[in-house]
């Protein structure tokens, strides 16, 4: 996939989150955002943005280890993203786009 079409991608899939969360609708909201982690994962800002989103959620859902897990994990994304991406992950998203959803 094309950087701008990863781009473009990541942010189709970061509006239904944010539509999502409006609406109360966190399993969407969840399923969303892990597309939005894999597409944003090899961008610094999308890939700690998505971090932030889902700490949204885990905030929203009042699930304290999800919390504290986004909290390292946003750390973590500013520290490796530039470092290191798990090879396959695009592949994955592409995979679960042909498949048709259900939102």
């Amino acid at each position: 996939m094309s950087n701008q079409k990863l781009k473009s991608e990541f942010k189709n899939q970061l509006n239904i989150v944010k539509v999502a969360l409006a609406k109360k609708q966190y399993k969407t909201a969840f399923y969303h955002l892990e597309n939005a982690h894999i597409l944003g994962q090899n961008n610094l800002y999308r890939h700690t943005l998505s971090h932030y989103y889902m700490l949204i959620l885990g905030c929203k859902t009042k699930n304290s280890k999800e919390i504290i897990g986004q909290v390292l994990r946003i750390f973590a994304s500013i520290l490796f993203t530039l470092i290191w991406v798990p090879i396959g992950n695009t592949r994955r998203y592409q995979h679960i786009s042909s498949k048709k959803e259900s939102y």
